[in-house]
């Protein structure tokens, strides 16, 4: 099914449970993804967004949240920590099982096999096969260094 299929599907199923909480994150995920929609048809591309880039989306609005929910906890307001917290857990239904560290190095390692990689300036070659296999899968704030500790 696709994502944006069961994206839909939960915020109905949210309405008619009532699930208040639930409702209002998936309202957000959907308002990102329409907001982006609206923004590739600016560029001439009716169809919106493609599968990966919503996966980017989810991935981005996960991310945010644990900044924000760190910040909560840092500043003393745990109920807040706490909503931020429900918020991921509604957005990660949507995301692909995350790769453990074993599975994201021998990934990085397949990567730069395939690509030929050599030298740090191959680097965006490694990183983009992997955007394109891996998006919402791994972090890649955690593996740009890899990479580049690999390939220095």
């Amino acid at each position: 099914m696709a994502l944006r299929t069961r994206i839909s599907d939960a915020l109905k199923q949210a309405m008619k449970d009532k699930a208040a909480d639930r409702l209002s994150t998936l309202r957000l995920i959907s308002a990102a993804i329409k907001d982006k929609d609206i923004a590739a048809r600016a560029t001439g591309n009716d169809d919106g967004v493609p599968e990966a880039e919503v996966l980017a989306i989810l991935g981005k609005m996960a991310k945010q949240r644990m900044e924000s929910a760190r910040a909560y906890e840092e500043g003393g307001r745990l109920d807040l920590a706490e909503r931020e917290r429900e918020e991921i857990t509604v957005i990660e239904e949507f995301l692909p099982r995350q790769l453990s560290d074993e599975e994201t190095t021998a990934a990085v390692d397949k990567a730069i096999a395939e690509v030929g990689a050599t030298s740090i300036r191959d680097m965006g070659k490694v990183i983009g096969l992997l955007k394109g296999k891996y998006t919402g899968q791994m972090d890649f704030g955690l593996v740009g260094p890899m990479v580049k500790e690999r390939l220095s």
